[in-house]
């Protein structure tokens, strides 16, 4: 039988309940999953925009439909004009391997908008079986190719 003191997982000891419910809630209060957000747009009515910061030749290929074209490296005062900064903004990009989404989190929060980040990207929203948009003049990679690089 192992001891405590043995334990890898507990070397170091689990948070009180108090300060381990405060980290998660405020976890969810920048990310969401693939999950909630398919639920949300088939709503009808999100309660946000939903952004997909890969290049937009990624975006092209295979993007969540509904989500609008804004590559992290282009977030600025400008490109981000016709947002209300008043309606949260989700972001994502192609999944774990990927920080581009956290990339335009920083960059969007910094001009003062809400964020949030769709923990997956757009390879957990395919895992979760959830359909893909082609093309259109919302704006990247062929969600069908296993190999594909990284669209950021």
């Amino acid at each position: 039988m192992t001891r405590a003191s043995e334990s890898r997982v507990l070397e170091h000891p689990p948070a009180t309940a108090r300060l381990a419910a405060e980290h998660f809630r405020e976890a969810l209060a920048r990310s969401t999953d693939p999950s909630d957000v398919a639920a949300d747009l088939e709503s009808g009515i999100p309660p946000f925009v939903l952004v997909d910061a890969r290049s937009p030749e990624a975006y092209a290929s295979g993007h969540v439909p509904g989500a609008v074209s804004l590559p992290h490296r282009t977030i600025d005062a400008a490109t981000t004009a016709g947002l209300s900064r008043d309606v949260p903004v989700v972001v994502y990009c192609d999944g774990i391997h990927c920080n581009g989404s956290t990339k335009a989190a920083v960059r969007l929060s910094a001009l003062g908008f809400l964020v949030k980040e769709m923990i997956g990207g757009l390879d957990g929203w395919i895992r979760d079986g959830f359909a893909v948009e082609k093309g259109g003049a919302r704006k990247g990679r062929d969600a069908s190719a296993e190999n594909a690089m990284c669209g950021c």
